[in-house]
């Protein structure tokens, strides 16, 4: 009787082969041919298990590392065009026609559909007469199609944002509602191009009788950094 045990990753094969060698009334195996014989079948056996249980294991290995949550951290840098106040109706007079500056994200990427993003944004170039906005957002990141290295997204982000009036106004800060997504292109393991990003935001809050909504457009790119 020959036992054989093998393990791989959360596989385990036992398996036992017997041979019975028949022996004449004397105790000798009934020919040399049958003594030949019966160890190659015991090899074959043998083999054939382990193939077996290679398979199993390697296939073991697969099943798990498919369901492992990976965790990552991306964070990049990006650029920004937005309309401040809505344009046409803005509820304070004269306005830019749009805001210009630089900004920082991070995405945590817990499982596929448990991420979070955050970024913070800062216009200060092409300003009317003073006007300037920051913004500061955080909030869940929804993974919608995954196409080759594209990937679409959308997201829906909660905080806080610091607005400058123009020709002196005042200042203050307000809370901002942002919703929206954009396509993320994976350049190489560590890189990806953030080829697009839309985001509108509602900031509720605004004056006591009135609310903006600035909305705009970003481009950056992303470092893996975890």
């Amino acid at each position: 009787m020959y036992f054989v045990h093998l393990r791989g990753g959360q596989a385990a094969i036992k398996s036992f082969v017997l041979i019975r060698v028949e022996l004449n009334a004397g105790g000798k195996s009934t020919s040399n041919q049958t003594g030949q014989i019966l160890p190659m079948k015991r090899t074959a056996a043998v083999l054939f298990v382990l193939c077996v249980g290679v398979a199993t294991a390697a296939r073991a290995q697969v099943v798990e590392s498919a369901t492992v949550r990976t965790f990552r951290i991306n964070v990049g840098g990006m650029g920004s065009a937005f309309v401040p106040n809505e344009g046409k109706n803005a509820p304070y007079g004269p306005h830019a026609d749009y805001l210009v500056g630089v900004g920082t994200y991070v995405d945590f990427h817990f499982t596929h559909w448990v991420q979070i993003e955050g970024e913070a944004r800062w216009l200060r170039l092409n300003e009317y007469a003073g006007e300037h906005q920051d913004h500061y957002l955080i909030g869940p990141r929804v993974p919608i199609h995954e196409r080759g290295k594209m990937d679409f997204y959308g997201k829906a982000l909660i905080g806080f944002a610091n607005m400058t009036f123009p020709n002196k106004y005042g200042y203050g800060t307000f809370t901002a509602l942002a919703f929206g997504g954009g396509m993320d292109y994976k350049l190489s393991s560590k890189l990806t191009l953030r080829a697009v990003d839309f985001e509108y935001q509602v900031w509720p809050k605004f004056l006591p009788d009135a609310s903006i909504k600035p909305y705009g457009a970003s481009v950056g790119m992303a470092y893996r950094v975890f």
